[in-house]
């Protein structure tokens, strides 16, 4: 649950205050250390029963405390997959089951597996080794996991109908596309602008487009940056925005070969940017002071990013892996193309065609996209919805 990894444990905090209105009581528990700092600043509890150790993140007081604390709730919610907190799950509440009483309430199961049934995690060349140890669990566990569960919740449609193309014996019982949103962004003040550009003083009364996500091969952050000097070198005469690529990860071989393939670029003329991680009132400035929002990712679930800069009436250039895709193309509020190089480059080609108008009115759906499909109000709705049962209790299980 730490707030640095962002992703589910974000989503979860987001819909906090929303699903607490529909007379929802949330707890977590969840597998970080019990003296972690970041403990104690949620409006709701965080039972941490870690640490943990390993990549499966076996714990051996996780299955004890489900068995203790499965009577006050109505439904548990296992968000994420291959872990695991997700068999213990299934396993304690089918223990749980066998030694209750007829009649007595057994909380209901929900998996949440957050795109980690995608066919990309099997199918990409990196993973071919992780493919292997996925194709041997699916079969010994987690098809198991979902065909027990009372049902599969799903943050978009695209995320829904991919999660049936991955393994063979997918039989959940119930497919539930809930959605997923975020709380709209604080408005604008000039104290955003200020704080961001003290990362970046050279982008004062400059146009930019903004990336902001990890700097990781699976956000096709190589593809970006070579397609945007590519561009320069093709159009010399066009006065193309700077290009900001902020995020965790430099620090990586991934984040350091990006660097350098930027630094390698600037003969182009290229202007690339790499400030780091951007958090509080220098992200929101960084926000809403760029021209366009660009992810060209090979995968993305759902991208918290790509809604905010939506909330923010940013235009997003995106491509058709970022799950969301099918409902900001129809509501207009950004571009998509393929996660390729030539796909890449069509979004900046698109955008540069676009007049001042035009560009205008995308400003405009962008924010129509975000109030109709990822506020986060009608999405803890759906959830609610998906889940009810009465005097619903919740207990979210997040490893």
């Amino acid at each position: 649950m730490d707030p640095l990894t962002g992703g589910p444990c974000q989503g979860i905090r987001n819909s906090n205050q929303a699903l607490s209105d529909f007379g929802v009581h949330r707890e977590v528990v969840s597998l970080d250390s019990p003296s972690a700092s970041f403990l104690g600043q949620d409006l709701f509890p965080i039972h941490a029963i870690g640490p943990v150790n390993g990549t499966w993140k076996y714990s051996r007081q996780l299955i004890p405390w489900l068995l203790d604390n499965f009577a006050r709730f109505d439904v548990v919610v296992v968000n994420g997959l291959w872990q695991y907190h997700a068999f213990a799950v299934q396993r304690a509440l089918k223990l749980y089951k066998s030694k209750t009483k007829p009649g007595k309430r057994v909380p209901k199961l929900f998996i949440m597996p957050h795109g980690m049934l995608d066919p990309y995690f099997q199918l990409a060349k990196s993973r071919r080794l992780k493919a292997i140890r996925n194709w041997f669990y699916w079969h010994l566990i987690e098809k198991r996991v979902i065909r027990e569960a009372d049902g599969v919740l799903f943050t978009c449609l695209e995320e829904l109908q991919l999660a049936r193309l991955t393994f063979k014996g997918y039989k959940p019982r119930r497919e539930l596309n809930v959605g997923y949103g975020i709380e709209s962004p604080p408005a604008f003040f000039d104290l955003m602008k200020s704080e961001f550009l003290k990362k970046i003083p050279s982008l004062r009364n400059k146009r930019y487009f903004l990336f902001l996500s990890r700097i990781h091969e699976k956000k096709g952050v190589d593809l970006l940056i070579k397609a945007y000097t590519g561009f320069i070198k093709l159009n010399p005469e066009l006065s193309l925005p700077k290009l900001v690529i902020a995020g965790p990860g430099l620090d990586t071989e991934y984040g350091r070969s990006m660097k350098l393939l930027a630094s390698d670029s600037t003969a182009s003329g290229a202007d690339i940017f790499f400030p780091g991680m951007l958090s509080g009132d220098s992200k929101w400035g960084a926000m809403y002071g760029c021209e366009a929002f660009v992810l060209p990712s090979h995968q993305e679930n759902f991208g918290i990013a790509v809604a905010e800069a939506l909330a923010c009436s940013k235009p997003v250039l995106i491509s058709n892996q970022v799950n969301i895709w099918r409902e900001i193309k129809d509501t207009g509020g950004g571009i998509v193309a393929e996660d390729t190089l030539e796909g890449t480059e069509m979004l900046l080609q698109s955008w540069m065609c676009l007049d001042a108008i035009e560009r205008k009115e995308m400003s405009v759906k962008a924010r129509k996209s975000y109030q109709e499909h990822f506020n986060v109000k009608p999405a803890a709705h759906k959830f609610f919805e998906a889940i009810s049962v009465h005097n619903t209790v919740i207990v979210e299980n997040y490893n």
